[in-house]
């Protein structure tokens, strides 16, 4: 093994490497029983980030018109706060915040698919605020906060 392909393996991820090692985790959901690809395919990670700054830019927006009178760094303060909140009524309502909504993305529960129940929401919002949870991923691809709260993040 060379530089480049040691530097390539651990930018990839220890799946990537272990599956380059002949290492066969299957498709991510698939042990959850969704599909491949399509609807209610667990959700990519490039429409989830995409989904997750288009929240956080209405966050931002709607706390400077709320309150930052007119002052910036006051909207950056409160736009967690915003965040939080869009995200609880959102997905407990909908299933989806705004910014999945547009991605075409939606939080489902494990158990059957549905939507979750409230008190899950609000666990699973809670742990986003937290941020680090929301870094910790299984090998499905669902962050930490979503597996403690019993959800998925899949395709519409």
């Amino acid at each position: 093994m060379n530089n480049r392909d040691a530097i390539g393996s651990w930018l990839s991820g220890p799946r990537a490497a272990a599956e380059d090692m002949g290492a066969d985790f299957g498709h991510r959901g698939e042990r959850l029983g969704l599909p491949a690809e399509g609807p209610r395919s667990v959700a990519p990670v490039g429409r989830r980030v995409g989904a997750l700054f288009i929240d956080w830019a209405l966050s931002v927006l709607i706390a400077y018109g709320l309150f930052a009178g007119g002052e910036l760094h006051r909207a950056n303060n409160w736009a967690l706060a915003v965040f939080l909140v869009l995200s609880l009524l959102t997905v407990g309502t909908v299933g989806s915040t705004p910014g999945k909504r547009l991605l075409r993305l939606r939080v489902v529960s494990v158990d059957g698919l549905g939507r979750l129940v409230l008190w899950r929401v609000a666990v699973r919002t809670a742990l986003l605020g937290l941020a680090v949870p929301a870094l910790i991923w299984d090998r499905d691809g669902r962050g930490l906060h979503d597996r403690l709260s019993g959800a998925v993040q899949v395709r519409v």
